[in-house]
């Protein structure tokens, strides 16, 4: 029947014009199309089976006619010119590249740590709440967020914004245990990498190598193809090579100049410009402040009258009754399990994530990523329920839909209603959100292969400071830190924060105005010093090699056209094996290699054989012509991702029981002493946490306290981030969308009640990730001003504080307190000796140390 009465459409449509006449504004060569868009046309609002039907509303009816008038319209047309999009990019590149010029004038001049390597990859180790939250909200909102969020809405309706939003925020409010896990077993841990190599060795640590560089890849690639697809919509004339070189120099161009630290202050003015564009979008599309006559909408009825009478598209979406209005949605099912599946290897493999809970202390990270979880779930939430349901409500409008599938898939529907509707001003707004989106995520990435690339290959492989160091050893010297050997074979180097040699060559070199700064002339730390200028050097080039690479890469995907959503679903397929062997490395003493290796790489590969499996069997099988339509179905994609995620976490669980069922508890202690031996000894992590542990300076930078002192500390930082994983959790993946399938089609009171919903955790969202990061950067910065005055008023330096270093392994501090490097539970003590008398001491014993390691070098030749 429906057939028939397209072709008596079609002959009607034939009969009144000519080949180059329109009939209602719709030329010939769109009939076809005008008749196809019959599957999403409804003249009754779609309502629950339990309801009498009704015809669409007036408005609508008006609307609709209206657009049989004056003609359809599809498609983003390009109206932002050249000029104006370069001069865009050179704004926003200044603007950062001053942001990051700022944040290394804040460490040099009032926090004193600019020119050392773990502060370009940690930016001091003491960031704040605000500031981590605003960095995961940030590193978090990919353009894809912003693209991919509004086309499941246009597929699923409200389904979408939420599975999208739920699905993706469990991960960062989970992740929280792992972070405060990492602080308290591996606190001097750069890179989750450095995890691994300590616990289990050479082989697993390259094969997790090489699963992060896949994950970076993928995050990157997911980058590249949303960032050019906006642009090469919305820019008149600007080629995919052209974007792809802009998007690179912004990214490269500041994080160059700050690293890490600059990212994170970039980031608050990303999202803080995010937030705003989006609630002016949500301010148009709900109020129509301004009284625009392009605009249909002004009001959640009117959306709703629009979307009421439009249906979904049979087969794929499966919503039922074909309404946009219902969580009874099985692609909206299958999309939302894919999310959460997918998201998690996105989470956990990716540095970058790692890279923010390293930067914050213990307590601080956990909150961190809990409220920045929380208010990036308003970002996807409320931008793809206004602007996907808003592309609905305008194709609704005309009777047409507004966008080809090819545009819906590449992610265009928000681009879309924001030219629509805003007209310039949307359109820069959109180019903005992109270009931020780009920025900040691109940033982290590229600092977090940088980090990679240092710690975990170049340190640990091409060029290591010390090629026969031992485990346990320490970096400096070659003895054992603790435990292995006595007396004169343990190792007693000082604390550099305590090392007057230290102290002249840091006073030397900031006096110095010269480019070239004098070379440092500590008996004990100078020659791992220049190591690490050689490695902060080296990180430079690393930010410029990664940065350049996503140019090839933006243009292959370019070239093989791959789409948005095929390169999301498949994020998990090929990472998710990894989710639980990295939680485990953490979590678990009794992990081992095998297990590891095995259910990294033995998950990934099921998974791959189902996902292309199950594609085969559609017509075309993997052919090129077929491989990227069959491959991107939704069942193929969501098999793999099941498969994947769950084999690495049976393969490696199986694995490691067969090869270590037993363990005692000497044996857990010794297996975390590993992790906790990895530290810089220039920067020891004993001075971050010295403060939440309430101890004193130590004599030397590995004496630190009992891992059981440490838990203790931080006992109630890791009951509230389990308990926020598991309350949340449930209320987004079970209790939440339970309640919504309490009623099948939602009427006006629901769908006006969720809307407001969306608009206030927005309007909330924004306001604490703009005032409170702020706040508390500011108060941090007034706190060091006075400290550093103080401590210029008495004469002593904040961050070098005098210790004398005793002569043997067992140490007599002046107040009489014992203090034995041997033993991990002695009490770090602070020295009362006078100044001067600790100068002569230091003198004294660095002498005593340069003789001492000449004998050794003579006696081994």
């Amino acid at each position: 029947m429906n057939l028939f009465l397209q072709i008596l459409l079609l002959l009607r449509c034939v009969a009144a014009i000519g080949p180059a006449e329109t009939v209602l504004g719709v030329t010939a060569a769109n009939l076809v199309q005008e008749v196809t868009s019959s599957k999403y046309f409804t003249e009754l609002i779609i309502k629950s089976r339990t309801e009498e039907p009704e015809e669409c509303s007036q408005r609508v009816k008006l609307s609709r006619e209206r657009a049989r008038i004056n003609g359809v319209e599809q498609g983003v047309q390009p109206t932002v010119t050249l000029g104006a999009a370069l001069l865009i990019f050179a704004l926003v590149g200044i603007f950062a590249a001053g942001i990051a010029q700022a944040f290394q004038m804040v460490r040099k001049h009032v926090f004193h740590d600019a020119d050392n390597l773990d502060t370009a990859f940690d930016a001091g180790g003491k960031v704040s709440i605000g500031l981590t939250a605003t960095t995961i909200v940030s590193q978090w909102t990919w353009s894809a967020t912003l693209l991919q969020s509004s086309t499941v809405a246009s597929k699923y309706g409200i389904s979408g914004p939420y599975w999208y939003a739920g699905g993706a925020t469990i991960q960062i409010i989970i992740f929280s245990i792992l972070s405060i896990m990492l602080k308290t077993r591996a606190p001097g841990a750069k890179t989750f990498l450095q995890v691994i190599k300590a616990r289990f060795g050479k082989r697993t640590h390259l094969v997790f190598c090489t699963f992060a560089f896949f994950t970076n890849l993928i995050v990157m690639m997911s980058l590249t193809i949303a960032g050019t697809a906006v642009l090469n919509s919305l820019v008149d004339g600007l080629s995919p090579e052209a974007a792809a070189m802009l998007l690179a120099a912004v990214i490269g161009g500041y994080t160059l100049i700050g690293g890490l630290g600059a990212t994170f202050y970039v980031s608050y003015f990303n999202t803080m410009l995010i937030f705003i564009l989006i609630i002016m979008l949500v301010t148009e599309v709900f109020y129509n402040p301004f009284g625009n006559p392009e605009n249909p909408f002004g009001s959640a009825e009117a959306v709703y009258d629009f979307i009421s009478c439009w249906k979904s598209e049979e087969g794929e979406a499966g919503n039922q009754d074909g309404s946009y209005l219902t969580f009874y949605s099985s692609g909206g099912l299958i999309f939302g399990i894919v999310n959460i599946v997918g998201n998690f290897g996105t989470v956990f493999c990716d540095q970058a994530y790692w890279q923010s809970s390293v930067a914050a202390k213990p307590l601080q990270g956990v909150w961190g990523f809990i409220f920045g979880g929380l208010t990036w779930f308003a970002i996807p939430f409320t931008l793809a329920t206004t602007m996907g349901l808003a592309y609905l409500g305008l194709s609704s409008a005309q009777g047409f839909p507004m966008l080809s599938d090819e545009d819906v898939t590449k992610g265009l529907a928000a681009p879309l209603v924001a030219q629509k509707l805003l007209g310039a001003t949307g359109e820069y707004a959109m180019l903005f959100l992109i270009l931020m989106a780009v920025m900040s995520t691109g940033s982290a990435e590229v600092i977090a292969v940088s980090s990679i690339i240092i710690y975990d290959v170049y340190q640990t492989y091409l060029c290591p400071f010390r090629p026969t160091l031992k485990d346990g050893q320490c970096i400096l010297c070659q003895k054992f830190l603790r435990g292995k050997a006595t007396g004169s074979d343990l190792c007693d180097c000082p604390s550099c924060y305590s090392c007057y040699a230290c102290k002249e060559d840091i006073d030397r070199r900031r006096k110095c105005k010269s480019i070239v700064k004098p070379h440092y002339t500590c008996p004990v730390h100078a020659e791992y010093k220049e190591y690490q200028e050689q490695l902060l050097n080296y990180k430079n080039w690393c930010i410029i090699f990664t940065t350049f690479l996503s140019i090839p890469l933006c243009l292959f995907c370019w070239g093989v056209n791959l789409n948005l959503a095929w390169s999301f679903y498949f994020t998990g397929i090929l990472i998710s094996s990894s989710v639980v062997p990295i939680a485990l490395s953490i979590l678990w003493a009794r992990a081992t290699a095998t297990g590891l290796i095995s259910g990294v790489v033995g998950g990934c590969l099921c998974g791959l054989g189902c996902w292309l499996y199950y594609a085969s069997t559609f017509p075309g099988g993997l052919s090129a012509a077929t491989f990227v339509e069959n491959t991107g179905r939704e069942i193929p994609m969501l098999l793999g991702n099941l498969v994947s995620i769950s084999g690495g976490a049976v393969f490696s669980i199986v694995v490691t029981f067969c090869t270590r069922w037993h363990m005692t508890k000497e044996d857990e202690e010794a297996e975390w002493e590993k992790t906790r031996d990895i530290d810089n000894p220039l920067h020891p992590w004993i001075q971050v946490y010295k403060g939440e542990l309430n101890l004193e300076d130590g004599e030397n930078f590995h004496d630190r306290p009992p891992l059981e002192l440490v838990i203790k500390k931080f006992r109630a930082a890791k009951l509230t981030s389990i308990f926020a994983a598991i309350a949340f959790t449930l209320i987004f993946v079970v209790l939440w969308p339970g309640s919504m399938l309490s009623f099948d089609i939602m009427g006006f009171s629901g769908f006006n009640t969720w809307t407001i919903i969306s608009r206030g955790w927005a309007m909330v969202a924004a306001v604490f990730i703009i005032v409170l990061p702020l706040f508390q950067e500011v108060r941090a910065v007034q706190r060091q001003l006075k400290k550093n005055k103080e401590e210029n008023e008495q004469g002593t330096s904040s961050s070098i504080p005098l210790t004398a270093i005793p002569s043997s392994p067992s140490h007599t501090t002046t107040n009489g307190t014992i203090n034995n490097n041997n033993n991990n539970s002695s009490r770090i003590v602070r020295s009362n000796t006078d100044s001067s008398q600790n100068k002569q001491v230091y003198l004294l014993k660095g002498v005593s140390r340069a003789v001492d390691c000449v004998l050794q070098r003579i006696g081994k030749k």
